[in-house]
């Protein structure tokens, strides 16, 4: 068979692939308490296996004068030993880790503080995590606010 133009696209295409894994995906989960605050980055996923734990970056109380941003990011940690986070807000100090017992994050809540009007407003203050071996996990976020609906792909 005679090298052509199409052979020497398709090895390097090849080469580039090579390892590639598509990662499957069976459902995007959303909040219907979210809030209009705050910026969320791109859809970000664990290479090889599934979230098992989170760490929350988040801003210790100003006082009242101060402008609160609570919860800025939540980083994922990966039973491959990796972490992702798809936005990585300015403020505030990380969290221990918190882990599943065993298996992985599989649904979670948001704590959110609705609209203050002329007060301070943090929209996401925390949020916890259920485990597919039926554990809760909470984060280190604010009490402010309440949770909203837990979120699972079930």
């Amino acid at each position: 068979m005679p090298f052509t133009i199409v052979s020497a696209f398709s090895l390097p295409l090849l080469w580039y692939l090579w390892g590639v894994e598509a990662r499957l995906y069976n459902a995007v989960l959303t909040v219907p308490n979210g809030g209009g605050y705050g910026t969320w980055g791109s859809r970000e996923f664990c290479r090889k296996g599934y979230a098992n734990s989170f760490a929350l970056k988040v801003q210790k109380y100003l006082g009242p004068i101060g402008d609160d941003t609570s919860l800025n990011t939540i980083r994922l940690f990966c039973s491959d030993g990796s972490s992702i986070t798809s936005y990585d807000g300015p403020y505030g100090e990380w969290s221990n880790k918190r882990n599943c017992k065993s298996g992985f994050l599989n649904s979670f809540a948001l704590r959110v503080t609705p609209p203050q009007g002329l007060s301070d407003d943090t929209a996401a203050d925390n949020i916890m995590f259920t485990c597919t071996d039926g554990t809760e996990v909470e984060g280190n976020g604010h009490d402010w606010g309440s949770y909203g609906e837990w979120r699972s792909d079930s």
